[in-house]
């Protein structure tokens, strides 16, 4: 189910994604006077075909991979002379790379509508609440302690660990020193700066940031307190009573509902000592879990529920961020700028050999990533397809023949020479560009296997 959830979450990604694109070069075609022969998703066998106005026809192919827009060209055949002004070749040198350049900038123009939406929906993010600082740590250095809050980084406000992490990853490729603030949990603030002269910036980009800067965020946990108790079931035979908090069991310390589930399930039908508090006194009790079966093993089971008032208060744990309609936009071209600042500069760390192609994300990764983000909900998902969307554009307008930003630098070079280049130069671009291509798709595909078996 993983695996069909996954690539039904990656064929929906890419085809809303491809026809964005695509519909941005028949857009601007259209409109500047160039007849559109074929306009499809995906390649290969048509799955689906219709015929539309002005003779194009819409096609949906077998290959959930790409798309293409075809547009009449003399370049493909002799023409009629009453058609030769609707063909792509025929048009000013600036029509044709404002058609060219129309799909990444429609790419971009989603992402900022995507973005704009989920600021408005609204969506809750963890809050960047320290938990455990590693002695001696970046962290610990920095002057960060357990139950600081993050607020900023750079003076930018980052108040939960996705934003504190994109920004650390997005201020970490121009220096070495970077400023966060927080504040205290008992009122205050602080600075301190994280002095990362000494990190590689993959041990960032390659998600190991807690690791890397001595750190484990701090996560909401409901007490080991005890709820409702079930009659003859074990925990109502020891004695238990709704309100009890569980301190100790064994002699091990019991700091979470969780740490006292997997306790119990870990013991079934062993009797051990459990010291609890109740009503300002510790009580010891004795306890047996009964053994049931599950999923072909047993486990420990008491019959008593989590008290409601032991769980912890979203509030305190969760940002939401919801903005007004023109909030929103500011925030989403914003957002859109950071997106695409930060891929073009790790982009360019990768061709400087500054940061490991091992970051490189083929089909079978962003399958898994959609999946993922379609799983958690309507805005998660579209924050995916804006990432995506922004990585797409920014790929097209890669100067390698064959994609988009090929041929604007052939577009570039015609204004230069002040004339078409010869055919023979074409050809041999086209080559070069295709077995680039391939080779990075092969990296990327690579990558993605690779960080299956790891």
């Amino acid at each position: 189910m993983d695996f069909v959830g996954a690539v039904a979450a990656f064929v929906l990604a890419v085809g809303i994604l491809v026809t964005v694109h695509e519909f941005g070069h028949f857009w601007v075609a259209r409109r500047l006077g160039v007849r559109v022969l074929r306009f499809s998703v995906g390649f290969g066998r048509p799955i689906w075909t219709r015929q539309g106005a002005g003779g194009t026809e819409y096609v949906i192919g077998i290959l959930p991979l790409g798309g293409y827009v075809r547009m009449l060209d003399e370049h493909d055949g002799e023409l009629p002379e009453a058609e030769r002004g609707q063909a792509f070749n025929r048009k000013p040198l600036w029509a044709r790379s404002a058609i060219v350049l129309a799909g990444p900038a429609f790419n971009f123009l989603f992402a900022a509508l995507a973005w704009w939406l989920v600021f408005m929906v609204g969506f809750a993010g963890l809050r960047a609440v320290v938990g455990e600082v590693e002695p001696g740590s970046l962290a610990e250095r920095a002057g960060l302690a357990r139950g600081d809050a993050v607020v900023a980084v750079e003076r930018r406000v980052a108040d939960t660990w996705t934003a504190v992490v994109a920004a650390t990853l997005g201020e970490a490729l121009d220096r070495e020193r970077i400023e966060l603030r927080w504040s205290r949990p008992g009122g205050g603030t602080g600075s301190g700066d994280l002095d990362l002269a000494g990190v590689a910036l993959d041990d960032i980009a390659s998600g190991n940031f807690f690791d890397t800067v001595g750190i484990e965020p701090g996560m909401p946990v409901s007490r080991p307190v005890i709820g409702e108790v079930n009659a003859g079931e074990p925990a109502a035979r020891a004695g238990m009573r709704p309100g009890d908090e569980v301190v100790r069991a064994l002699g091990e310390p019991i700091a979470s509902w969780m740490d006292w589930v997997r306790f119990v399930r870990a013991r079934p039908g062993v009797e051990f000592p459990v010291e609890v508090r109740r009503g300002g006194e510790l009580v010891t009790l004795t306890l047996r879990p009964a053994a049931v079966e599950s999923g072909g093993e047993a486990i420990g089971r008491i019959g008593a529920a989590l008290h409601r008032d032991a769980m912890p208060n979203e509030d305190d744990w969760y940002v939401t961020e919801r903005r007004t309609p023109l909030e929103a936009a500011d925030r989403a071209v914003a957002r859109t700028w950071e997106i695409t600042s930060l891929t073009v500069g790790l982009l360019w760390k990768m061709v400087r050999l500054e940061l490991s192609s091992e970051h490189l994300s083929g089909p079978i990764t962003i399958a898994r990533y959609a999946r993922d983000s379609a799983s958690g909900g309507f805005t998660r998902f579209l924050e995916f397809l804006a990432i995506v969307s922004v990585s797409l554009g920014i790929l097209n307008l890669l100067p390698i023949p064959v994609l988009d930003g090929g041929h604007l630098l052939i577009h570039l070079a015609e204004a230069v020479k002040r004339g078409p280049l010869s055919e023979r130069t074409m050809m041999l671009g086209r080559q070069a560009g295709l077995a680039l291509l391939v080779g990075l798709m092969s990296l990327a595909l690579y990558n993605d296997v690779m960080r299956l078996f790891s």
